[in-house]
């Protein structure tokens, strides 16, 4: 049946998790607490990594690891100029204008043949995307540092995405020196704002103790939390660094926890999902349908990736616009970061990473979230197919 109010991507939100907030607010305990604690511990475990640091954001989760190991201006970071604007805007932040390396030809991650090319005396990290929940390929990656005797690189991964997604046979969250996942709102798993950050080396670069310090950097330096400072005589504390601000809170906590116990079926449907659009653009050659999973990798099933053949920016957008007038939500993920103004004016320009541009230009986002139904997915894929063959 035909549904003209088709949603883009929100949330799954049931009345499980609506109980354990109102639990929260009720327990008088609303920032971060013990949910938060123990929503960590889940984090760790279901990526099998030993560590996890919950955050306000993915963004504010890899300024926080850059912050603590002290990346800064007049070092360099590599990234992808294929992502959204936050993995490099955190570089910025830190004074250090981002070093852009092309993503493959055909690919929406990182060329790591150009990783080698890209890397000077100054370069302290490399911060790759897993675009759409699809894992680098990390391995070949810390091989590459390996081969060039520089393994002092920090290899952080952005896997905003990849929430869920394996890397040969193991969940994500412990190949990279560190992983920052988003649970935003669009996210397979939400906490409605917030994230993570997870690693398996808690003395990672000679720390005592990284967990700790990421905990009191993401609290303003402060040494005691605010569960810490209720106990009887314990309201001294001290600040042992220009920290940032941005801990998870409790109620935020209770969302993932409840999440984190229906997420495994969330994520079947969504595959459900991707594999219902695979069967219907099969047989189109002007489908290029995004990868899902192999022998090495398999996606979280985050976002479906079509890119439309020989099409260009403008067939693209028209597209998008007949669509949208049928009630059809679509989207771009993404435009590259060398196109926006600022990063046009601190001198990037698109005509240096033409991969970047062939895979952006020809892109477009379909709905893929763990409500849609199959229903709707099919009214949804067959409008799309219409409209491509209208437009070609």
């Amino acid at each position: 049946m035909k549904n003209n109010n088709i949603p883009f991507s929100p949330p799954d939100i049931t009345d499980k998790e609506i109980a354990e907030v109102v639990e929260v607010l009720k327990s008088g305990w609303i920032t971060s607490g013990p949910r938060v604690v123990e929503f960590e511990k889940k984090i760790a475990e279901y990526c099998e990594t030993e560590k996890a640091v919950a955050v306000a954001s993915d963004t504010a989760g890899m300024e926080l690891v850059l912050k603590v190991l002290d990346i800064k201006a007049g070092d360099e970071v590599i990234t992808t100029p294929y992502t959204y604007a936050s993995t490099s805007n955190i570089i910025c932040h830190r004074g250090i204008k981002p070093t852009y390396v092309d993503v493959a030809k055909d690919s929406f991650l990182i060329d790591i043949d150009k990783l080698e090319a890209a890397v000077t005396i100054k370069t302290k990290a490399i911060l790759t995307v897993d675009i759409a929940g699809l894992p680098v390929d990390y391995d070949a990656i810390r091989a590459l540092l390996k081969k060039i005797n520089r393994e002092d690189i920090v290899l952080v991964s952005d896997s905003a995405h990849a929430f869920g997604a394996k890397y040969k046979g193991r969940r994500v969250g412990s190949q990279a020196d560190f992983h920052i996942f988003s649970f935003h709102a669009v996210k397979n798993l939400t906490t409605a704002e917030g994230g993570a950050v997870t690693f398996n080396n808690n003395h990672f670069k000679g720390f005592e103790d990284l967990y700790k310090v990421f905990k009191y950097t993401s609290l303003n330096g402060q040494t005691k939390d605010a569960l810490a400072k209720t106990k009887l005589g314990a309201w001294q504390y001290d600040i042992l660094t220009d920290g940032m601000k941005c801990n998870m809170t409790d109620m935020q906590a209770a969302i993932g926890l409840v999440q984190l116990t229906r997420y495994e079926e969330m994520l079947k449907h969504r595959a459900a999902l991707v594999d219902l659009y695979d069967k219907a653009l099969s047989n189109k050659p002007w489908a290029i349908i995004p990868f899902k999973k192999d022998d090495t990798c398999e996606t979280s099933y985050h976002l479906y990736l079509l890119r439309i053949k020989d099409f260009t920016e403008d067939q693209r957008n028209k597209v998008i616009e007949m669509l949208a007038e049928i009630g059809v939500p679509t989207n771009v993920h993404y435009t590259p970061i060398p196109m926006f103004t600022y990063y046009k004016s601190i001198g990037y320009s698109i005509s240096n990473y033409p991969n970047t541009y062939d895979q952006y230009k020809n892109e477009i986002t379909l709905p893929l979230y763990s409500t849609l139904s199959i229903e709707n997915a099919e009214f949804i894929i067959s409008e799309v197919i219409k409209a491509v063959e209208k437009v070609k």
